[in-house]
């Protein structure tokens, strides 16, 4: 049996099930970890670690922790945006596991409001994010690419569609990957063509 809702009743289970309070109220373990605090200490011994390795790891598990809209306004307070953008700057060549992390994180953070302006208020932020798309590493071409998308409004456009990056889509729609063929596709027809500006 399909049980068929409406679209006002559906809206109000999506907005009954996203609104801060619903979402800290279900995500909440029986014993609370004290999330800032755990975060502070994740974003502090990243700051002082010297071991590449255990570096690799914090950021990977920041990155994780940008999955969670619970997560997001510590985040923000943490400035664990500006260090996403930090790692893009710092790997030239956006071929290292940190420069996928740090994109994945971005992405996983991007569709927020107030994080996406974040995000294009910082003055190289979009150079940065399109840079993802010359890397080899299929993961953060497809997270460089989805952040893009999600940075898309009205005021970006211009800064974002560039004849470059629509170059880079033209290419990309012809990949092997069919992941990163697919979302070029999407990109080009969704973001791109006359219809849309």
């Amino acid at each position: 049996m399909r049980f068929l809702f409406s679209r006002c009743k559906l809206n109000d289970l999506i907005e009954m099930f996203s609104s801060y309070k619903r979402l800290k109220h279900r995500t909440r373990p029986k014993k609370d970890l004290d999330r800032p605090h755990y975060l502070q200490a994740l974003v502090s011994e990243y700051q002082e670690c010297e071991s590449q390795p255990d570096k690799k790891q914090i950021l990977a598990n920041l990155s994780n922790f940008a999955y969670d809209p619970i997560n997001y306004q510590y985040l923000r307070q943490l400035q664990v945006i500006e260090l996403f953008l930090d790692c893009l700057t710092e790997d030239e060549d956006i071929q290292s596991e940190e420069a996928e992390f740090a994109i994945g994180g971005l992405c996983n953070l991007s569709a927020d409001p107030e994080n996406r302006e974040i995000i294009l208020e910082t003055e190289n932020s979009v150079e940065l994010i399109t840079r993802c798309l010359s890397s080899t590493n299929s993961e953060t071409v497809l997270s460089g690419m989805t952040t893009l998308m999600q940075l898309l409004v009205p005021r970006s456009r211009e800064r974002i569609l560039t004849k470059s990056l629509v170059s880079s889509l033209e290419v990309f729609k012809k990949q092997n990957d069919r992941r990163i063929s697919n979302l070029a596709v999407i990109f080009l027809e969704d973001y791109c063509s006359d219809d849309n500006t």
